[in-house]
C-alpha cells in the first residue's frame, strides 16, 4: 500500500510538472524552468525534474560494435507490455526494440558506418513520436572486446586459405549469450564502396551475400569446409560473418547478433584463387598498382613519424598505440614483423583523410619499408577513420581494408610483389618531424613551464593554465586545499579544456582521491566497456581509472596521472603553439624569462620572489563567463561559481621551514635527493605527507624522462644502397654509420662508410658499383679508337691537299694559256 502511494505520487508530481510546463519530454541537456531541471547535473544536485528519467534515459550497456547487433536495456523506464519500441540512432537509422517481462524496454544497435557518440531517441508508439533521448557509442571492430565478438579459430587459416599448403576445415566460435536464439544462421556480409573516389557519389555499402548455414544449434560454434563462391559472389573480397536468431530472413538488418572480425575473404575466392593464387594475387596487385596512379597523391599531406621509439611513445598528442602492435601487449605485429611496437597518426589528413603508421624495431629505431617489409606504411585511408565518417575513404576500419590492407594481400601476402606496394606506400622517415614541447604541473601544485621556468603556486581557486586564442584551445585548472584545516597548501584537483567547438572534456578527482572521473560536457563518461571514445573535436583514452589522456585535432595532448591521491597535468603542444600561448604555463617560445606574465601583459621580474609569483599566479584567474568546469554539487557552487575565483583570503605557506626538530625532517633528507628536491621537500615539510611528496618527486623525475624522450633528433634520411650492392646498417640518426658493398664482381667508387653528421647531410660521397671492364674489351675499344683517330687524320689530311691540288692545276692551265 505504501508502495502504491508512492507511486502515485511521483505520478501526480509530473502530471503537474507537465501541467506547469516543467518537463524534460524534449527539453534534457538543458534548464528551462526555476524549480527544477532537465542538465545532466541535475541528478548530483537533486533538482532534476521529476520525469527526468522517463525521457532523458541511460541505457546498458552504452556501447557495441560498429556491425552492430547489440541488445542493450533502457533503464529506470517501466514500458507497458504493449509497447512497440522502435530506436532512431543518429536521426536516420531505426531498429525495432521490444519490451521484455519485467517491463523493460529492449533495443538493437544497428550497423553504422561511424564511431564515437551517435544520438539515441526512442519511441514507444512504433515510431510515431520518439520522446526519450540519450547515446549510443559505436566503437570501431579492431578496438572492440574480443568477447563480443565471434572468432575465427587460427585467423591465418581463415585468409590464407587457398594459398599454397592452406586448406580444411574452417572452425569459428562465439558465446552463445551475444545471440538470443536457440538456433541461429551464418551468414556472409561483405563491404564495397563504389562511385567515383573523392566525390559526392563515392557510397559506403555492407551487403548481405549469403548464409553459409542455416537454423544451427546454437552451441557455440561452427566449422564448414568452403567451397568457391557460386554467382559472382568471389568478387567480394572483404566481409565478416554474422550468427543471428534463424527467426529472421535471410539478410534482414539490426539484428540481435554477434560478428567476426572483418578479413579478406580469401576462403571464399573463386577457383582461379585456389588454382594459383600468386598469379592470382600479382593480377590484382597490377590492377591495384595502375589505380594508386589514378589517385590523388596523398603522402605530402600526412605528418612525419616520429624518429624513435621513445618520441613515438611520448608525443601522445599527436599519436597512439596501434592496436595491431603493442609492446604492451607482447608485440603481436602481423603486418609489420621484425617491429616491436607501431603508432598511429590520431588525426586523418585534412583533404584526403589518410593515416600514417610508424614502426619500430628493439633498438628503438623507425623501420623503412625501403629495408624490410614490416617497415612504417602512410595509409590512403586512415584505419580509425574521420569526421564525417560515413563516405569513403572515411569509414572506419573499411576504407583502410580496401585501399591499404587488401592491397597489402595481393602484393605481398598472397604473392612476392611488395616492391610494388612499397612504391605507392613508402614510409615517410622522420626529417620533417618536429618533438612538442612539454609543460606539467604536479604535486602541492608546482608548475614546468614549456620552456623549462619552474616554480610553485598554492592559490586556491581555478586558474588558466594555457590559453592560445590562435589555436582557440583553452585548458582551465582547479586548486583546492590539501588539507583545509591544518595545512596552508594547495593541490591540483581538476582539469577542464576545449579546443574551438570541441566538447569540454573535465578529469577531476574523485571523492577520496582514489581516482579520476572523466566528463564530457558535464556528463560523467563511464569507460568500464570502452578505453578509448571518439568524441565531438577530441579524443578520450582512459584505460585505467589513474590515467586519462585527452587529445586534440591540433595535436595538443593532454596527460592526467593520479599519484598518491595528487594529480599529475601534462600538456603536450606541437611545433604549430610556438609563440601563441599565455597562462600558468608560460609562453612556448624557447624564452624562460618571459615565461611568467600576469595576464594584463606585465612580466614578474623576480622569480624567485613567492610573493610576486603568487601575484602571477592570481592574476590567471578564471572568469564566471569563461569558465569550462561543471558545478554539481553545492560545496562546488558556493566554493567556486558563487564567489571569486581566486580566493583572497586563501594565504599559503610562501617558505618552506627549516627545523632540525621536525619529526619528518630524516624522512625528508631521506627521500628528497637531486635535481627538483625543493618541490619534494615542500610537500612533505608543509604539505606534511612523506606519501605526497615522494609522488611529487616521481612526477618530476617522469617529466624529466618525458623532456628527455622529446629531445629532438637528427636524421639524415634513407641511405639506399647501390646498384649492385648491399649496405649494412638501418638506422639513419645522427652518429649512424652505414657501410656500403659491391656484390662480386663490381667496383666501388666512393665512400665505403658514411656517417649521419649534425647538419643532417650523410660524409662521404656516393657510392657506385661498377662492372670492370674485360682487358680484351679495352684493347678492342683502344685498337677501334686508334683506327678512327687514324681515319680522322687521314680524312683532315685529304681534305687539306684537294684545295692545294686544284691550285696546281689551275696554276698550270694559266701558264699554257701564254704559250
Amino acid at each position: 500500500m505504501e508502495r502504491f502511494s508512492a507511486v502515485l505520487c511521483v505520478l501526480l508530481f509530473v502530471c503537474i510538472c507537465r501541467a506547469l510546463g516543467q518537463t524534460c519530454e524534449g527539453f534534457c541537456g538543458v534548464r528551462v524552468f526555476t524549480e527544477c531541471s532537465c542538465e545532466v547535473t541535475c541528478k548530483s544536485l537533486k533538482n532534476c525534474c521529476a520525469d527526468y528519467k522517463e525521457y532523458c534515459v541511460e541505457i546498458l550497456p552504452y556501447s557495441g560494435s560498429i556491425l552492430g547487433g547489440m541488445d542493450f536495456m533502457i533503464l529506470d523506464v517501466k514500458f507497458n507490455k504493449s509497447a512497440k519500441i522502435v530506436c532512431r540512432f543518429n536521426d536516420n537509422t531505426d531498429t525495432v526494440g521490444y519490451v521484455a517481462d519485467s517491463g523493460t524496454g529492449h533495443c538493437i544497435s544497428p550497423l553504422l558506418y561511424e564511431t564515437g557518440w551517435v544520438p539515441l531517441q526512442v519511441s514507444s508508439d512504433n515510431g510515431t513520436t520518439f520522446n526519450r533521448v540519450g547515446s549510443w557509442l559505436s566503437v570501431h571492430t579492431g578496438k572492440y572486446d574480443s568477447k563480443f565478438k565471434a572468432t575465427l579459430v587460427n585467423s591465418t587459416q581463415w585468409q590464407y586459405y587457398g594459398t599454397p599448403g592452406v586448406g580444411g576445415t574452417l572452425e569459428m566460435t562465439w558465446d552463445t549469450s551475444l545471440v538470443g536464439a536457440e538456433k541461429v544462421n551464418i551468414e556472409l556480409w561483405g563491404y564495397r564502396e563504389t562511385g567515383e573516389p573523392y566525390s559526392v557519389n563515392w557510397h559506403a555499402e555492407w551487403v548481405y551475400l549469403y548464409s553459409l548455414a542455416k537454423d544451427q544449434p546454437n552451441n557455440g560454434s561452427f566449422s564448414f569446409l568452403p567451397k568457391p563462391a557460386q554467382n559472382g559472389f568471389s568478387k567480394w573480397e572483404l566481409g565478416a560473418i554474422r550468427v543471428s536468431p534463424n527467426m529472421y530472413p535471410d539478410g534482414e538488418w539490426n539484428v540481435h547478433a554477434t560478428w567476426t572480425e572483418d578479413h579478406a575473404l580469401a576462403w571464399h575466392l573463386e577457383e582461379k584463387f585456389r588454382e594459383d593464387s600468386a598469379v592470382w594475387a600479382l593480377d590484382k596487385c597490377l590492377a591495384w598498382d595502375q589505380l594508386e596512379y589514378e589517385l590523388p597523391n596523398f603522402l605530402s599531406e600526412i605528418i612525419d613519424c616520429p624518429c624513435t621509439l621513445a618520441q613515438a611513445r611520448a608525443d601522445t598528442g599527436r599519436f597512439h598505440t596501434d592496436y595491431g602492435c603493442d609492446i604492451e601487449k607482447g608485440s603481436v605485429c602481423t603486418y609489420h614483423p621484425g617491429a616491436i611496437h607501431c603508432v598511429r597518426a590520431i588525426v586523418a589528413s585534412p583533404v584526403y583523410g589518410a593515416g600514417q603508421q610508424c614502426c619500430y624495431d628493439s633498438s628503438g629505431a623507425q623501420i623503412l619499408t625501403a629495408d624490410s617489409i614490416g617497415g612504417s606504411t602512410p595509409d590512403r585511408a586512415h584505419d580509425w577513420g574521420s569526421p564525417p565518417f560515413k563516405n569513403p575513404p572515411r569509414v572506419p576500419g573499411e576504407s583502410h581494408w580496401l585501399y591499404d590492407v587488401l592491397s597489402f594481400y595481393y602484393c605481398c601476402l598472397w604473392s612476392d610483389n611488395c616492391h610494388y606496394y612499397f612504391k605507392h606506400r613508402p614510409s615517410s622517415g622522420c626529417q620533417r618531424y618536429q618533438t612538442p614541447s612539454s609543460a606539467v604541473v604536479f604535486g602541492d601544485p608546482h608548475f614546468i613551464t614549456f620552456d623549462g621556468t619552474s616554480y610553485s603556486f598554492n592559490g586556491k581557486g581555478e586558474y588558466t593554465l594555457v590559453t592560445s586564442a590562435t589555436k582557440q584551445l583553452v585548458i582551465q585548472g582547479r586548486t583546492e586545499p590539501w588539507n583545509e584545516t591544518l595545512i596552508k597548501a594547495t593541490t591540483l584537483t581538476s582539469v577542464a579544456m576545449q579546443e574551438a567547438f570541441s566538447d569540454v572534456i573535465e578529469v577531476r578527482l574523485v571523492s577520496g582521491h582514489a581516482g579520476l572521473e572523466v566528463l564530457q560536457n558535464q556528463k560523467t563518461l563511464s569507460f568500464t566497456e570502452q578505453s578509448w571514445m571518439d568524441l565531438s573535436g577530441v579524443f578520450v583514452f582512459s584505460p585505467a581509472s589513474t590515467n586519462v589522456t585527452v587529445m586534440f585535432p591540433s595535436g595538443a595532448g593532454v596527460e592526467v596521472r593520479l599519484r598518491e591521491g595528487t594529480m599529475t597535468t601534462t600538456v603536450l603542444l606541437p611545433e604549430d603553439f610556438k609563440a601563441t600561448t599565455l597562462g600558468l604555463l608560460g609562453d612556448m617560445n624557447g624564452v624562460a624569462k618571459d615565461d611568467l606574465v600576469l595576464s594584463n601583459g606585465e612580466l614578474v621580474r623576480n622569480h624567485s620572489n613567492p610573493e610576486e609569483v603568487f601575484s602571477f599566479g592570481a592574476s590567471w584567474a578564471v572568469y564566471n563567463k569563461s569558465a569550462l568546469f561543471t558545478y554539481d554539487s553545492e560545496y562546488l557552487l558556493e566554493t567556486f561559481y558563487h564567489r571569486p575565483r581566486h580566493d583572497l583570503s586563501f594565504i599559503p605557506t610562501f617558505t618552506v621551514p627549516d627545523n632540525p626538530d621536525d619529526p619528518l625532517a630524516n624522512q625528508t633528507s631521506e627521500i628528497c635527493t637531486g635535481e627538483g628536491s625543493q618541490f619534494c621537500r615542500y610537500d612533505i615539510l608543509v604539505g606534511r605527507s612523506p606519501r605526497m611528496g615522494n609522488a611529487t618527486k616521481v612526477s618530476f623525475q617522469s617529466h624529466i624522462d618525458l623532456v628527455q624522450d622529446l629531445k629532438p633528433v637528427i636524421s639524415c634520411g634513407l641511405l639506399s644502397p647501390p646498384s649492385n650492392g648491399k649496405k649494412e646498417g638501418t638506422i639513419y640518426l645522427q652518429g649512424a654509420k652505414v657501410q656500403l658493398s659491391c656484390d662480386d664482381g663490381y667496383n666501388l667508387k666512393g665512400s665505403t662508410e658514411r656517417v649521419c653528421q649534425e647538419n643532417g647531410q650523410w660524409s662521404g660521397k656516393e657510392t657506385t658499383c661498377n662492372a670492370p671492364i674485360n682487358a680484351g674489351i679495352v684493347a678492342g675499344i683502344v685498337i677501334g679508337v686508334v683506327a678512327l683517330i687514324a681515319i680522322i687524320v687521314t680524312t683532315i689530311v685529304l681534305v687539306v691537299r684537294k684545295p692545294k691540288r686544284k691550285s696546281a692545276r689551275s696554276e698550270s692551265d694559266i701558264n699554257t694559256s701564254a704559250f
